[in-house]
Parts: C-alpha cells; structure tokens; sequence
C-alpha cells in the first residue's frame, strides 16, 4: 500500500510506515472454521441446509482478500470447498437412498394379520393338495399386498373355511341340522307355518342347497388347478370369455349372475383351460361383492403363473337392484382388474378389452 502522510506526523521523513489498525472484515479463518463445522454437521445430521452454509462458508473463506494474500493458507482453505461439496452431495445422496428405501417398504408385501385360520392352516397341510407353488415364489405386484393362496391352497379364508373342509361325516349332519333349524325358525318369523306339507322338508333342503352355493368354501386352487400347470414356449394373449358365474350377494344372500372373461399374456407357463373357468367358479360359489369377486380371480391367477400381465373382465346382474330396493331390471354391472402388462400398457388392454366384446 502507498505510504500516507500527513503534516505534522514526526515520521513524515523516516521511511517507516505508520501502524494501521485491522479493518473490521471477517478474517477468512472464520469462514474456513464455519465451513468446517457445517460439513462436520451435515454428514452427522444429513442436514442440507448445514451442507449449504458449508459450501458458502468454504467460497467466501478461499476467495478473500486475506485468504489470498496467505499463500500459505489459501490451499487448506480451498480443501475446505471440497469438503463441503462432498458433505453436500452426501446429504443428497443420503436422502435419495432414504426416499428409495420408503418405497421399497411400500411395494413390499405385508404380512396378513394372524389369526385362528391362518394359524390352523399353516400347521398342516391336507394329503393330496399338489404343489403349485415354485419355493419362495411370489407376486410382486403392487395389486396384492398379501398372498391370495395361503399353504392349503385356500384363497382368502373365511374364518370357518377351515374347520368346514376339514369336518367329518358326523359333522357335517349336525351342520345340516343347525341350518335347518334355522331356516325353520326364519318361516316362523315371515308368517308361515313350517309344519304344513309344502314346507316339511324346506328347511333341510335349503339348508343343502345353501351348503352347494357356497361350495366354494370347500375347495382349495391345489384341488382346481390339480397340476394343469406346463410349461410351454408362448407369450401371446390368452383368452377364455363368457364363462358363466352365479353368486350370492353377501348384502342380502341373493343371486347375482353373469359372464366373466379371463386373459392372460403366458411367461412360458400355461394354465389348462379349462381351469380359468373352475377358478371362477370356485371364488363365485362364496359370499361375494362382485368388486371382490373380480379381484380375487386376477391375483390368484398371477400367484399361480407368474405371467406377464392379467385381465378380468365381469359383467353381471344383480338380484339385489332388480327383485328389491331400486327395482330396476336389465341394468348390468361390470367391473374389470388389470395387472402386470394389461395395467401399463394401454395397447395391451385395449386389445384385450376389444377381444371380449
């Protein structure tokens, strides 16, 4: 710096310049401390906003005045610049490997509540139910946050399911006898007499015919599928259509009934054809919802195939909205559920839906 010199300063002629107090700018061995203590604060707390007072910190300490006129200091201080570029991209590292693990956590299956039936049924598994099943297969779709088919071959179980297809001869008498009894206390309750000779054996009778309409109850997808699996070199569209199903409303136990199609695109795995129809079948004789019904179909089929996509199209007529309530007769309810290709690709499903028509 030029010497200032001003009249009556005695050392105007000695050459020496005179002492100059320190300005009151920040020394840049404060920034260099600051953008030390953020960076050791963001790599702890993965803090981002630490990360960027970093950053900030370490640019104003390597590029001050002072830290430049410090050769000696200049390169600890632009050290500092990547230390905390490094904690920064950490942080941001660190938040994206966070955000990738929460929605694995989301696809990933959840485990189905414990309860009587699943405890029972994960015990034992009844002689002649085939395999159907590769070990440790599963559904990795995001449609089925549990397994459709548990280790009996059972589909969503209801709580007596079990104890139903497992009873003996004897059981399933005193079942019948309880059902009767009940159907004559309900034409006691409408007004009839249940002794008079058209309704002597009505309640026995709706008590068996009741026991077949829900069979489904009974009948486990080992004993459908009955190792109709094989594998074959095809991954073209698969479709069986109006196949007819007939159900009871859960609501109000009456009928519902209509047709369903079934399509599937193979991963060089081929189900008997039949046996599309036998599981449509078997989850209708149930009390069902036909949101429900459809549903059930799709995922027990993708946990038996493991396809490339799934398909199932239902359209029927509800007994609930026509004979009752609403009365309006010739209305159809259809409801449809896509998984895998059939979900994501919008060609795929047009063509399917173009096929049933």
């Amino acid at each position: 710096m030029p010497r200032r010199e001003f009249a009556g300063d005695p050392r105007r002629d000695t050459g020496v310049v005179p002492y100059e107090p320190a300005t009151s700018a920040p020394d840049g061995g404060l920034y260099y401390m600051v953008a030390f203590a953020g960076s050791m604060g963001a790599l702890v707390l993965r803090s981002k906003a630490a990360a960027w007072v970093a950053l900030f910190a370490s640019l104003l300490s390597a590029f001050s005045d002072r830290a430049s006129a410090r050769g000696s200091s200049s390169g600890s201080r632009m050290s500092s610049v990547t230390l905390a570029l490094t904690s920064l991209a950490m942080t941001y590292m660190a938040e994206l490997l966070n955000n990738n693990t929460a929605a694995e956590q989301l696809r990933a299956p959840q485990a189905a509540p414990k309860s009587d039936v699943a405890s029972s049924t994960a015990t034992a598994t009844p002689p002649g139910t085939p395999s159907i099943f590769a070990p440790g297969a599963r559904s990795d779709s995001e449609a089925t946050a549990a397994r459709s088919i548990n280790l009996n071959g059972l589909s969503w179980p209801s709580v007596g399911a079990q104890q139903r297809r497992s009873e003996s001869a004897a059981e399933r008498d005193a079942r019948l006898q309880k059902m009767s009894g009940a159907v004559r206390t309900l034409l006691e309750c409408i007004g009839e007499d249940p002794d008079r000779e058209g309704l002597l054996k009505t309640p026995e009778r709706y008590a068996k015919a009741l026991m077949f309409l829900t069979k489904g109850y009974d009948e486990s997808i080992g004993e459908v599928i009955n190792e109709a699996l094989f594998d074959e070199d095809h991954e073209e569209m698969v479709i069986v259509r109006d196949i007819d199903i007939f159900s009871l409303c859960e609501h109000h136990l009456v009928p519902f009934c209509g047709k369903v199609a079934i399509g599937y695109i193979p991963n060089r795995r081929v189900l008997g054809l039949s046996k599309l129809a036998r599981i449509a079948e078997m989850f209708s004789r149930r009390l069902q919802i036909q949101e429900r019904l459809t549903k059930q179909i799709a995922t027990a089929l993708e946990d038996i195939l493991q396809p490339q996509g799934v398909a199932v199209l239902i359209e029927a007529s509800h007994q609930c909205m026509v004979m009752r309530g609403v009365q309006k007769p010739g209305s159809k309810t259809i409801t449809s559920f896509m998984l895998g290709r059939f979900r994501t690709d919008p060609k795929t499903r047009e063509e399917f839906l173009s096929l049933v028509k």
